[in-house]
């Protein structure tokens, strides 16, 4: 799927966190996140944006993080900021689709 790898990010780890910690991380913040997830298989999807995906998923899944992720209330905040960032600088890859694929994927996990 990707000529970049980052090393503390695994697409196993990234659906555990997900599933897991859904509640914790909201609904938005879940839809936000798959956004970066299904743009990586979006046509125009190069290196540099999965570069730029890779380290915003990464950073979600890593233990090590700013502001702890079990700190009620802004335990995903800053989680949530960087991905805001990367879905900033990618919004010529995350068309209709990828938002429509996130958003059906959260309703599964919050019905």
């Amino acid at each position: 799927m990707s000529d970049v790898e980052i090393e503390d990010y695994n697409e196993s780890g990234f659906w555990t966190k997900c599933k897991n910690y859904a509640s914790s991380i909201g609904q938005e913040g879940l839809e936000k996140a798959l956004y970066l997830y299904f743009a990586l298989d979006h046509k125009d999807c190069g290196a540099k944006e999965k570069a730029t995906i890779y380290g915003a998923l990464a950073y979600l899944v890593s233990p090590i993080d700013i502001i702890p992720d079990l700190t009620p209330f802004l335990g995903y905040s800053d989680d949530i900021a960087i991905i805001g960032a990367a879905i900033y600088s990618l919004t010529n890859i995350i068309d209709d689709e990828v938002k429509e694929k996130s958003k059906n994927k959260v309703k599964e996990w919050f019905e």
